[in-house]
């Protein structure tokens, strides 16, 4: 991103990333319990943030990992058995209603549910300095968030840790749970670059357009 601020902070419109991404999903069920998990210099500054912008949104802050790992699991000793789990990027604030809604039924009835786009473009992979294209209809570019029953993820997370897991999917599956895939949404991009965060800014102001014509 070129800052020396951590993404999640950066401003999107008139206050940070993070706290639109919280907002999507209390919006969703006002219900939710957010547990927000950072490392651990990070949380006094979040917390000035949250003072600085009258962040009114309850939420549990708990301190992360060396690897995304090791903060789901911290977040987790925060759940029950008996939840359903959502774990979400703090830098994708523009997951849909309607993907938060599929994951969460999903997850209720098939113990998880993993959410998914198509890729647009042609792909190929590279191995040892050739290529070759790949199909590009048997691809699925994975999303967040990952919802999960909370006696399948708790299980899951009992196992030592492996540099083979890039996400809860890939935690799951390595425990012995078949992956169920739902469709997300196009726009629910993890904020990586400064061109990224002008696109969210387009996208929220063409939402709030849309909210105040109706």
């Amino acid at each position: 991103m070129g800052s020396e601020i951590p993404k999640q902070f950066l401003m999107l419109g008139e206050k940070p990333i993070l706290m639109h991404t919280v907002e999507r999903f209390t919006s969703f069920d006002p219900e939710t319990v957010i547990i927000v998990v950072l490392p651990e210099e990070h949380i006094s500054y979040w917390r000035k943030l949250v003072d600085q912008y009258s962040f009114a949104v309850s939420h549990i802050v708990v301190s992360g990992g060396s690897e995304r790992y090791f903060s789901v699991k911290s977040g987790l000793s925060h759940t029950n058995e008996e939840s359903l789990i959502a774990i979400h990027d703090g830098v994708r604030p523009l997951v849909s209603s309607d993907t938060i809604s599929r994951c969460f039924a999903d997850a209720g009835k098939y113990g998880m549910a993993i959410p998914f786009i198509e890729p647009a473009d042609s792909v190929r992979i590279e191995t040892d300095g050739k290529n070759a294209a790949i199909a590009r209809n048997e691809i699925r570019l994975i999303q967040t968030p990952q919802v999960f029953t909370g006696t399948l993820l708790h299980k899951a997370y009992e196992q030592p840790y492996s540099r083979a897991f890039t996400d809860d999917a890939s935690v799951a599956e390595a425990a012995g749970f078949e992956v169920h895939l739902t469709p997300g949404n196009r726009e629910n991009i993890k904020i990586t670059t400064p061109e990224d965060i002008v696109f969210a800014e387009a996208y929220l102001a063409k939402l709030a357009a849309s909210d105040e014509k109706r």
